[in-house]
């Protein structure tokens, strides 16, 4: 039956009263085209999905290479799930989710899309330039009276990284955690971030990431690697609405926390960028500072996914291992001299029960991370793969790298330094496969947030060799 446009536009702005078990839907829908946001998300081999969050009524059509027109699935509804009562920081309100997530995969063979007014490039199957951020958001946080200057774009850089990288136009884009930060009230007497949303709703999500990273987004597909900032917890429900790999559901969604120990924990999984290269994406967003007993769930769950990553770890030739938080790296400290390490302690538990000499399955040949407000690119004399830590994409700085580690130092254990490179201001980085080398082979360059660089770092074989520019 054939609804005329006005009986449409009409529809789409009843207030929807709908009630059902644990969640309370009471949002305007708006009928509009113009969307919050449109990206494409890479998730397990090469498989790609694309994303569109929207205040229309219903999903849109894509069109396939402007043929085969299909509509897209909606994944989450607007609603506003009931409030936790667990979260870490005293001011809480419920999260507010007063937009539509829709979603379709990406057909094979095309070419481009067709959705909401955008043409949207198809993924590539052979990447050759990733673009690399994590720790995005702009601090507030109460529980440690931590109130970043959100209103100022040299104190919180992420819009100006985001126009930056675009601008290098990148194959793909890897957020390697902690994209949500907004979790407290900015203070009235505080002037650099007044007046600025918060909460774990769409409106502080859209001010964090959705908002300042749109030039990026449209950029290229991502890879989403969580971060603890998006444990269920904290903003865990934004983060399966909006980017987690797999099929939205309620049971994994942190609505309820009796489902926690189920949504806290994302399989490993693999995504292929190239036929002699992947990438390996565990969640550690429930890791612990302190090192897991062994009758600890959490050491048991790690355990078992582990045991997938190695698995994963010998599909291909190289393999580029992500989680935020990293097991081989140095603290910030409050003087460039001092070192101390950074690896965190419950993740190093679990890994060095399964592989006590270098921590990693043999097949990793380079672990990548965030967590670390810094920049720094570790190379062993043992046989540990390098290790990247890139969490100087916006986040409020904690302190500086140590300017120099000697050669022969110590990061934990047996893993002996034999290059160093750290940069301490805010940044992003970028990766590219060299093209006359091997499959291991790759270029890394640290960049200031307007896109000049600072430093340069061949990768080859497990190893990193760094310079500044």
């Amino acid at each position: 039956m054939l609804i005329s446009q006005n009986f449409r536009t009409f529809a789409a702005t009843l207030f929807a009263g709908l009630f059902i078990s644990g969640c309370s839907h009471s949002l305007i829908l708006t009928a509009t085209n113009t969307p919050e946001a449109v990206f494409t998300v890479q998730t397990e081999g090469q498989r790609a999905v694309l994303r569109v969050v929207t205040r229309a009524a219903a999903c849109p059509d894509v069109a396939w290479d402007g043929r085969d027109t299909q509509r897209m699935l909606q994944r989450a509804v607007p609603a506003t799930p009931r409030l936790r009562q667990d979260s870490g920081q005293a001011d809480n309100k419920p999260a507010v989710f007063d937009v539509l997530t829709c979603e379709a995969t990406w057909a094979q063979g095309v070419a481009y899309a067709d959705v909401v007014g955008q043409r949207i490039a198809a993924p590539k199957s052979e990447i050759r330039r990733i673009v690399i951020v994590a720790d995005t958001g702009c601090r507030m946080k109460a529980s440690e009276n931590a109130f970043q200057a959100c209103n100022d774009a040299a104190k919180w850089p992420f819009a100006q990284i985001a126009q930056s990288a675009a601008a290098l136009k990148p194959d793909l884009v890897i957020h390697i955690g902690d994209m949500h930060y907004r979790e407290s009230p900015c203070p009235t007497s505080n002037s650099g971030c007044a007046n600025t949303e918060w909460g774990y709703g769409f409106a502080a999500w859209q001010a964090d990431f959705f908002k300042p990273a749109r030039p990026l987004l449209a950029a290229a597909p991502w890879v989403f690697v969580r971060g603890n900032h998006e444990s269920c917890f904290r903003a865990g429900q934004g983060w399966f609405r909006f980017f987690d790999s797999q099929v939205w559901s309620e049971a994994r969604s942190c609505n309820e926390p009796k489902n926690d120990m189920d949504a806290d924990y994302t399989e490993p999984y693999e995504v292929q960028i190239g036929k002699d290269t992947q990438l390996v994406v565990f969640d550690s967003s429930k890791t612990s500072g302190k090192a897991f007993s062994q009758v600890d769930p959490t050491y048991g769950k790690y355990l078992t996914q582990l045991k997938k990553v190695e698995t994963l770890a010998h599909q291909k030739m190289t393999i580029f291992f992500l989680s935020h938080h990293p097991l081989l790296a140095f603290a910030p400290a409050a003087q460039a001299d001092q070192i101390k390490s950074g690896g965190n302690a419950g993740l190093v538990s679990v890994f060095g029960a399964l592989f006590p000499q270098r921590l990693f399955p043999t097949g990793v040949s380079v672990a990548m991370h965030g967590h670390v407000h810094l920049f720094q690119a570790i190379s062993f004399k043992s046989d540990h793969p390098a290790s990247l830590v890139m969490g100087n994409s916006g986040s409020a700085n904690e302190g500086f790298a140590p300017k120099n580690v000697p050669e022969g130092s110590v990061a934990i254990k047996n893993a002996v330094i034999a290059n160093y490179a750290a940069r301490s201001d805010y940044g992003f980085a970028t990766l590219d496969r060299v093209e006359s080398g091997s499959a291991s082979d790759w270029l890394l360059t640290e960049y200031t947030t307007t896109g000049v660089p600072v430093i340069q770092c061949q990768i080859s074989n497990g190893k990193s060799l760094c310079a500044n520019i």
